[in-house]
């Protein structure tokens, strides 16, 4: 058995920004209801899974929702995301409809990638989601490159590009760290660290187990981020976003975040305790917000049963919709790969 991840705690190493920000009743209404929409989603996908309705690859998002949520917060629409294959939580936060990504999921036409991507691959040009991407660390680069091109158009945009803990060890992202740096490029680089990469632990990987000291190579701004707790993200990524819009450049962030189910729907995750998992479940991000909304009086434990029955609604209406709809056509083999109309070099 691995070493034990360890629990996120609070780093001495601060940003330096003014004091926390405060939230509104509709704020935290927000998280509630973006952040358990990803909950119930993935739950679902998790269970179509079972009965083999879902086939494939499926990389599941339960307990890393701040993430998302806390992003999607602090930027804004015309700015550019893109992640790895862990990728159903963060379309959902930015306004992607349940309705596209479970019909991806089954591969059907009405999927948001026509069904030909499935679960790996997420994209919804509609929310400048550019994408779940399959190769390991691939998207590091495509995320400076997103930047390179909204400093090239001159826009006010900056991109972000998530990565798991597994990708750190990938060549690319070192690469991608020094040309951002050079050219002041407008992105966010966070790595979403639930401690096991593909099943095996931080601390049996690599001699650097605190993550984001890896920018500080490159001279990058770089900070640890409670990954559990919205609030924190959001301000981390609203700094972050500052510093961009700015000219300041590029920044690293660590988001200590925790995965409850394993690396895949393939994955028992015997190389952790059940005393572990319960820790961080103890720290659920949607409790947290939960809490909040019941402690300054916001919502009502009424309010927050009608929020989740309206979910459990959503969730299932995709349901429905992706098993009746229809599976792409044979005709769609060949669109989508070139974009000059009757490409010459095709031969059918």
């Amino acid at each position: 058995m691995s070493a034990a991840v360890a629990t996120p705690k609070s780093s001495t190493k601060k940003s330096a920004t003014a004091p926390k920000a405060s939230f509104s009743k509709e704020q935290y209404l927000w998280w509630y209801e973006n952040m358990q929409l990803q909950r119930k989603f993935e739950e679902k996908a998790g269970q179509l899974y079972g009965q083999q309705k879902i086939k494939g690859f499926c990389h599941l998002y339960i307990g890393q929702e701040a993430c998302s949520s806390g992003t999607a917060s602090a930027l804004r629409p015309s700015d550019k995301y893109i992640t790895a294959y862990r990728d159903h939580g963060l379309p959902l936060a930015l306004g992607t409809t349940a309705n596209a990504i479970m019909a991806e999921l089954f591969a059907k036409a009405t999927g948001c990638s026509k069904g030909k991507g499935g679960s790996m691959h997420i994209f919804d040009k509609s929310v400048n989601f550019v994408g779940g991407h399959g190769i390991v660390g691939g998207q590091i680069p495509l995320g400076a490159g997103l930047a390179f091109a909204e400093k090239y158009l001159k826009t006010d945009n900056v991109a972000i590009a998530f990565m798991g803990d597994g990708a750190i060890r990938q060549g690319a992202i070192h690469e991608a760290f020094n040309m951002a740096m050079l050219w002041k490029l407008p992105v966010i680089f966070v790595v979403e660290n639930n401690g096991y990469a593909m099943g095996t632990s931080v601390e049996r990987t690599s001699n650097v187990t605190e993550l984001y000291k890896i920018g500080s190579g490159f001279d990058m701004p770089s900070f640890p981020v409670n990954g559990m707790n919205v609030e924190d993200v959001h301000n981390a990524v609203a700094e972050a976003a500052e510093r961009a819009r700015s000219g300041g450049g590029p920044t690293f962030l660590e988001f200590r975040t925790y995965r409850y189910k394993g690396h895949s729907m393939s994955d028992p995750a015997k190389y952790r305790s059940k005393e572990e998992l319960e820790s961080y479940k103890k720290q659920d991000p949607i409790e947290q917000v939960r809490d909040i909304l019941l402690e300054k009086s916001y919502a009502t434990e009424a309010d927050l049963e009608a929020i989740d029955d309206k979910i459990k609604a959503i969730v299932a209406e995709s349901v429905t919709f992706a098993e009746e709809s229809p599976y792409p056509t044979i005709d769609e083999v060949y669109k989508d790969i070139y974009v000059e109309e009757n490409y010459p070099y095709i031969v059918e």
